[in-house]
């Protein structure tokens, strides 16, 4: 028998017992889509000064854009340079739009409505996603939002990254998880329609397991309708590869990261979609661990970890 037939998981139709990101946008628009990466050229407020300077630890100067083209160059122009990169690979008949470097609402509303229409103006874009910080939300742009999800199906990723405060503090964060839960209220307030994804990252300085799947604990009762996990990357050029290379930060080894994984699929509500499981550093840029460049491995032995237990996303969850 295939592990698929005998899958306990209902939000499947494969082996996953987990609400797969591939699922979620087969179910929603009928087919596999694109996100194509974009840069508009902003900037944090833990960069700029308003609450810090420098930016989180990890981050790189890109802001987690380091996939994107330039920001230079106008979204029209980003889209279909990623169209027709993504198109080696995969049908880019549906694509989303994926504001992801920096914080994509941390500018005056006028011309975040610019760069959100002429995305939404190119053939193929069937959706929004928007990257940004839970203390960025005034209520102009919360208006802007609720707005854009009456038209298109409208994701906006908060970076949440951990729930331990002094956590938040050592990383150069620059906002508490109250704050976020401020934020993350105010979202859903604003429109039943806008999708919200909240962010984690394992592996953060301090830390320890009984404090990340503390985060997941806490991001669970929120109920937020996305979550993505991330592995912290030590990526050249920045304060985290200087603590790293000082001794002063150990990575997560790999069957330490496959567990954690599988609990806090555990952990999680069945319905909420599971964006990604682990994230992506630029090869060039990556200095540990090394061992998360083999990415697909990785989320084998997750799959495989969840089968050996009879395990699934949400068996341990409670309300």
């Amino acid at each position: 028998m295939r592990q698929a037939d005998s899958n306990p998981f209902a939000l499947s139709d494969s082996n996953k017992r987990y609400y797969t990101y591939d699922y979620y946008l087969r179910r929603t628009f009928g087919a596999k889509c694109a996100k194509l990466p974009l840069d508009i050229g902003l900037t944090c407020p833990n960069i700029d000064g308003r609450c810090g300077r420098g930016g989180c630890i990890y981050c790189s100067g890109r802001g987690s854009g380091d996939f994107a083209q330039e920001s230079s160059l106008r979204v029209t122009e980003q889209i279909a340079m990623q169209k027709a990169l993504f198109a080696r690979k995969w049908d880019v008949s549906h694509c989303i739009a994926y504001f992801q470097a920096h914080t994509n609402t941390y500018a005056p509303v006028d011309f975040l409505r610019e760069q959100f229409e002429e995305a939404l103006s190119c053939e193929g874009i069937v959706g929004l996603n928007i990257a940004t910080r839970a203390d960025c939300l005034p209520p102009d742009v919360l208006d802007l939002l609720a707005s854009l999800a009456e038209r298109t199906v409208l994701t906006v990723e908060l970076g949440l990254q951990t729930t331990s405060d002094s956590t938040a503090e050592r990383i150069n964060r620059g906002h508490t998880f109250a704050d976020f839960c401020r934020g993350f209220e105010a979202l859903r307030k604003a429109s039943d329609k806008i999708g919200i994804c909240a962010h984690l990252i394992f592996g953060l300085p301090g830390e320890d397991e009984h404090t990340m799947l503390q985060s997941v604990r806490a991001l669970a009762a929120l109920h937020p309708d996305q979550v993505k996990l991330h592995l912290l990357h030590v990526l050249r050029g920045t304060r985290l590869a200087a603590m790293y290379g000082a001794g002063e930060y150990i990575p997560l080894e790999r069957e330490q990261y496959i567990k954690l994984v599988a609990n806090a699929l555990e952990l999680l509500p069945p319905d909420v979609v599971i964006g990604r499981l682990t994230g992506d550093g630029k090869s060039e840029d990556l200095l540990a661990p090394l061992w998360s460049q083999r990415k697909t491995t990785v989320i084998n032995d997750i799959d495989k970890l969840l089968y050996a237990r009879n395990s699934y996303q949400g068996k341990k969850y409670q309300k």
